[in-house]
């Protein structure tokens, strides 16, 4: 019997500052948890038990604990984002096994605001595609293990919905954040550009890739993404308007909702139960009083191509420095295909023409409110060991409605909604303007309480 296995991140934090827990005993107990399901959930690359314990003493005994926003919170970071004597490995055997000298800057913030990074968790080579599995792991979801916990930021995911940690540390370039949060049931963030520090891989894949939170709830997600951006992110209510502003304290009717079902991608259908779910929760957000229409942004026909071509260049800027000898077939592939977008991706303008396509649409409205997915996560396999055209078309098939918004640069979220009749875990994505990142966490908080979901996968 656990006291805090299964706790929310807001919960540790407040028992660990008030003394009503400890925060050795609150990290051994995520710690066990892991020893007991990770076998079977894959999600860490590397655990730092003795690390972590001696980490959660320090916390313990610092002076400001009892003003330390994540006090003796266990976090989990994706393998592409450095961590003080880890090797950052980033799903591949071709990267060096080398120690980092020093945190990520966001991993350093996330310890500065009291937190304990138990471990490092599986992400597909070089962070690439939208399933997890590779020479070092493969991330099951924990709700269906026999379903990929997506990716790339699968294992941090799958960690937190199996409840091995109450918040992890991902990255999104092309929906890395948002594809493994819908399948498992979590709330993320994708902030707009700029709001968290990026510094991942060589460039941010041309700066569309940003670092967010993963949590089982709203509060989790907005107390995380404050810590990483070292900003507060207003909550929601009247409370909030003296510190934040007037937009901090809307509420329903103050928000027009766009609600579109449209795939972005010509040719990729949203299934059945993806638009079902997104038009439910449309429903559900009408009926407590928020405006909320149908309509469909105006994406071009060519955004597929425009995806390809970021997507494949920045593969090719991470690879340029490797052995191509010692990665993966699918990920060879994808290198050499960028590397023939790479000068029209640098010299081009698709990204500032899609903005400004797209900037009437939310001049009208305030949030999009879409499917997340188009349909379940691929079966767990091992992909990597697959063909390039054939894992190309599993990820985009299943996941064409978010590489838009790294395009953009604009913040967005996924957020659960129940479940399908499968059982499996179904989401919502949340879009809006740059600087709207609380906007859309209200909206998020709203779905929460009109459709309460259930926070971690029932694992025993």
């Amino acid at each position: 019997m656990t006291e805090w296995v299964g706790r929310t991140a807001v919960e540790i934090a407040a028992a660990v500052r008030e003394k009503r827990a400890e925060p050795r005993a609150v990290v051994a107990e995520h710690l066990e948890r892991i020893a007991r399901l990770d076998g079977r959930i894959g999600a860490f690359r590397t655990v730092r038990a003795r690390a972590a314990l001696a980490e959660a003493d320090e916390v313990a005994a610092r002076a400001d604990r009892d003003r330390l926003p994540l006090a003796g919170v266990p976090v989990a970071v994706k393998d592409n984002l450095a961590v003080r004597g880890e090797s950052t490995l980033v799903g591949s055997a071709a990267t060096p096994v080398v120690p980092a000298g020093a945190d990520h800057v966001t991993v350093a913030r996330l310890r500065a605001a009291g937190a304990v990074v138990v471990g490092l968790t599986n992400v597909p080579e070089l962070c690439v595609f939208g399933t997890t599995e590779g020479v070092h792991g493969t991330a099951r979801n924990p709700w269906d293990t026999s379903r990929t916990a997506g990716g790339s930021s699968g294992g941090s995911a799958a960690a937190v919905a199996a409840g091995m940690v109450p918040i992890a540390l991902g990255n999104d370039g092309m929906g890395s954040l948002r594809i493994p949060a819908a399948n498992c049931g979590l709330v993320t963030v994708k902030p707009g550009h700029g709001v968290v520090p990026a510094g991942i891989g060589d460039g941010d894949w041309f700066g569309m890739s940003e670092n967010g939170p993963l949590a089982t709830t709203v509060a989790d997600a907005r107390l995380m993404l404050s810590v990483l951006a070292e900003a507060a992110v207003p909550e929601a209510g009247p409370a909030a308007e003296s510190a934040a502003g007037p937009e901090a304290a809307e509420g329903p009717g103050a928000s027009r909702i766009a609600v579109s079902v449209r795939s972005p991608l010509a040719g990729v259908r949203v299934s059945g139960p993806y638009v079902a779910a997104a038009r439910e929760a449309a429903g559900a957000l009408a009926r407590a009083g928020w405006q909320v229409r149908r309509a469909d942004p105006p994406y071009p026909l060519t955004l597929g191509v425009t995806s390809l071509a970021h997507w494949t260049a920045g593969t090719a800027v991470d690879a340029r420095s490797l052995d191509p000898g010692l990665l993966t077939r699918r990920t060879r592939v994808h290198a050499a295909l960028g590397r023939r977008f790479l000068d029209g991706v640098r010299g081009g303008t698709a990204r500032e023409e899609l903005r400004r396509r797209l900037e009437p649409f939310f001049a009208e409205y305030d949030v999009l409110l879409t499917p997340a997915l188009a349909r379940r996560s691929p079966r767990s396999a091992p992909w990597h060991e697959r063909g390039w055209l054939r894992n190309v078309l599993a990820n985009t098939n299943y996941s064409p409605l978010t590489p838009p918004w790294n395009l953009t640069g604009w913040p967005a979220m996924a957020v659960p909604l129940g479940t399908l009749p499968s059982g499996a875990p179904t989401a919502v994505q949340l879009v809006g303007l740059p600087g709207t990142e609380a906007r859309l966490l209200r909206v998020a908080e709203q779905l929460e309480a009109l459709r309460p979901w259930r926070r971690t996968a029932p694992l025993g």
